[in-house]
Protein backbone atom coordinates (compact mmCIF):
# COMPACT_ATOMS: atom_id res chain seq x y z
CA UNK A 1 0.00 0.00 0.00
CA UNK A 2 2.72 1.84 0.80
CA UNK A 3 4.59 1.11 -2.16
CA UNK A 4 1.49 2.08 -4.35
CA UNK A 5 0.78 5.65 -2.85
CA UNK A 6 4.56 6.11 -3.61
CA UNK A 7 4.39 5.21 -7.39
CA UNK A 8 1.15 7.90 -6.98
CA UNK A 9 2.91 10.39 -5.70
CA UNK A 10 5.80 10.36 -8.04
CA UNK A 11 3.70 9.86 -10.85
CA UNK A 12 2.57 13.81 -10.38
CA UNK A 13 4.34 16.57 -11.57
CA UNK A 14 6.97 18.71 -9.18
CA UNK A 15 4.07 21.54 -8.75
CA UNK A 16 1.56 19.20 -7.88
CA UNK A 17 3.80 17.03 -5.59
CA UNK A 18 4.63 20.72 -3.76
CA UNK A 19 0.78 20.89 -3.60
CA UNK A 20 0.26 17.74 -1.68
CA UNK A 21 3.20 18.24 0.64
CA UNK A 22 1.97 22.14 1.71
CA UNK A 23 -1.91 20.02 1.92
CA UNK A 24 -0.76 17.51 3.80
CA UNK A 25 1.43 19.93 6.46
CA UNK A 26 -1.60 22.08 6.70
CA UNK A 27 -4.05 18.99 7.50
CA UNK A 28 -1.34 17.90 10.17
CA UNK A 29 -1.27 21.48 11.67
CA UNK A 30 -5.19 21.72 11.39
CA UNK A 31 -5.64 18.50 13.41
CA UNK A 32 -2.58 19.31 16.02
CA UNK A 33 -4.15 22.57 16.80
CA UNK A 34 -7.72 20.85 16.71
CA UNK A 35 -6.55 18.08 18.54
CA UNK A 36 -4.43 19.26 20.86
CA UNK A 37 -4.15 22.91 21.01
CA UNK A 38 -7.61 24.22 21.39
CA UNK A 39 -8.78 21.85 24.04
CA UNK A 40 -5.42 22.32 26.57
CA UNK A 41 -6.64 25.86 25.85
CA UNK A 42 -9.85 26.06 26.44
CA UNK A 43 -9.32 23.51 29.83
CA UNK A 44 -6.75 26.14 31.07
CA UNK A 45 -9.41 29.35 30.30
CA UNK A 46 -11.97 26.77 32.42
CA UNK A 47 -8.88 26.24 34.83
CA UNK A 48 -8.56 29.60 35.57
CA UNK A 49 -12.34 30.78 35.96
CA UNK A 50 -12.77 28.13 38.27
CA UNK A 51 -9.83 28.98 40.24
CA UNK A 52 -10.61 33.01 40.33
CA UNK A 53 -14.37 31.89 41.33
CA UNK A 54 -12.91 29.62 44.54
CA UNK A 55 -10.85 32.67 45.46
CA UNK A 56 -14.28 35.19 45.41
CA UNK A 57 -15.96 31.97 47.71
CA UNK A 58 -12.81 31.69 49.90
CA UNK A 59 -12.74 35.85 50.50
CA UNK A 60 -16.69 35.93 50.91
CA UNK A 61 -16.18 32.81 53.81
CA UNK A 62 -13.13 34.38 55.39
CA UNK A 63 -15.59 37.39 55.63
CA UNK A 64 -18.51 35.48 56.90
CA UNK A 65 -16.35 33.78 59.28
CA UNK A 66 -14.80 37.40 60.78
CA UNK A 67 -18.16 38.53 61.15
CA UNK A 68 -19.32 35.26 63.00
CA UNK A 69 -16.45 35.56 65.62
CA UNK A 70 -16.87 39.45 65.67
CA UNK A 71 -20.43 38.48 67.20
CA UNK A 72 -19.29 35.60 69.03
CA UNK A 73 -16.93 38.19 70.88
CA UNK A 74 -19.55 40.49 71.31
CA UNK A 75 -22.09 38.64 73.46
CA UNK A 76 -24.23 40.63 75.27
CA UNK A 77 -24.41 40.54 78.77
CA UNK A 78 -27.01 38.12 80.88
CA UNK A 79 -29.83 39.57 81.48
CA UNK A 80 -30.21 41.34 84.73
CA UNK A 81 -33.78 39.99 85.80
CA UNK A 82 -36.86 38.00 84.20
CA UNK A 83 -37.18 38.29 80.29
CA UNK A 84 -40.83 39.80 80.91
CA UNK A 85 -39.37 42.51 83.60
CA UNK A 86 -36.90 43.38 80.92
CA UNK A 87 -38.98 43.83 78.13
CA UNK A 88 -41.56 45.96 80.33
CA UNK A 89 -39.19 48.19 81.49
CA UNK A 90 -37.64 48.53 77.80
CA UNK A 91 -41.39 48.77 76.36
CA UNK A 92 -41.44 51.74 79.14
CA UNK A 93 -38.73 53.53 78.38
CA UNK A 94 -39.56 53.41 74.50
CA UNK A 95 -42.78 54.53 75.31
CA UNK A 96 -44.90 51.72 73.68
CA UNK A 97 -47.99 50.22 75.91
CA UNK A 98 -48.06 46.65 76.10
CA UNK A 99 -51.32 45.37 75.97
CA UNK A 100 -50.48 41.89 77.36
CA UNK A 101 -46.95 40.50 78.51
CA UNK A 102 -47.37 36.38 78.93
CA UNK A 103 -44.37 34.63 80.19
CA UNK A 104 -44.13 31.56 77.98
CA UNK A 105 -41.11 29.62 80.04
CA UNK A 106 -38.32 31.71 82.03
CA UNK A 107 -36.48 32.62 78.50
CA UNK A 108 -39.87 33.31 76.54
CA UNK A 109 -42.23 35.55 76.12
CA UNK A 110 -45.23 36.88 73.99
CA UNK A 111 -46.04 40.13 74.07
CA UNK A 112 -49.04 42.74 72.31
CA UNK A 113 -48.69 46.14 71.85
CA UNK A 114 -51.77 47.48 70.13
CA UNK A 115 -50.58 50.94 68.77
CA UNK A 116 -47.27 51.60 67.67
CA UNK A 117 -45.58 53.39 64.86
CA UNK A 118 -43.35 51.17 62.40
CA UNK A 119 -40.40 53.15 62.41
CA UNK A 120 -39.59 53.36 66.51
CA UNK A 121 -41.10 49.98 66.81
CA UNK A 122 -38.79 47.84 64.49
CA UNK A 123 -35.81 50.34 66.03
CA UNK A 124 -37.00 49.18 69.44
CA UNK A 125 -36.88 45.27 68.17
CA UNK A 126 -33.34 45.85 67.18
CA UNK A 127 -31.96 47.54 70.41
CA UNK A 128 -33.77 44.19 72.04
CA UNK A 129 -31.91 42.11 69.50
CA UNK A 130 -28.45 43.79 70.09
CA UNK A 131 -29.10 43.44 73.67
CA UNK A 132 -29.44 39.65 73.11
CA UNK A 133 -33.45 39.31 72.94
CA UNK A 134 -34.26 37.34 69.93
CA UNK A 135 -38.09 37.66 68.14
CA UNK A 136 -38.60 34.57 67.67
CA UNK A 137 -42.41 35.30 66.06
CA UNK A 138 -43.77 38.68 64.47
CA UNK A 139 -46.84 39.40 63.26
CA UNK A 140 -48.17 43.23 62.26
CA UNK A 141 -51.28 44.88 61.17
CA UNK A 142 -52.21 48.25 60.21
CA UNK A 143 -54.48 50.03 62.26
CA UNK A 144 -55.01 52.29 59.52
CA UNK A 145 -53.99 55.55 61.30
CA UNK A 146 -50.30 55.41 60.48
CA UNK A 147 -49.33 52.75 63.43
CA UNK A 148 -49.86 48.91 63.25
CA UNK A 149 -50.31 46.43 66.11
CA UNK A 150 -48.03 44.08 66.84
CA UNK A 151 -47.92 40.50 68.54
CA UNK A 152 -44.21 39.34 69.30
CA UNK A 153 -42.67 36.39 70.89
CA UNK A 154 -39.75 37.09 72.44
CA UNK A 155 -36.56 34.60 73.49
CA UNK A 156 -33.29 35.32 75.20
CA UNK A 157 -30.76 34.81 73.13
CA UNK A 158 -29.37 31.20 73.35
CA UNK A 159 -32.11 29.73 75.02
Amino acid sequence: MIERLRLWFTGRSLREQRMLLVMVALAALTFVWAGIIWPVTDGLSSARERHADALIRLAETQARVKEVESLQRQRPAPLEAQLDTVIRDRANEAGFALASVTADGPNRVQITIATARPGPLFGWIAGLESAGILVDSLSTADNGDKTVSAQLSLKVRGQ
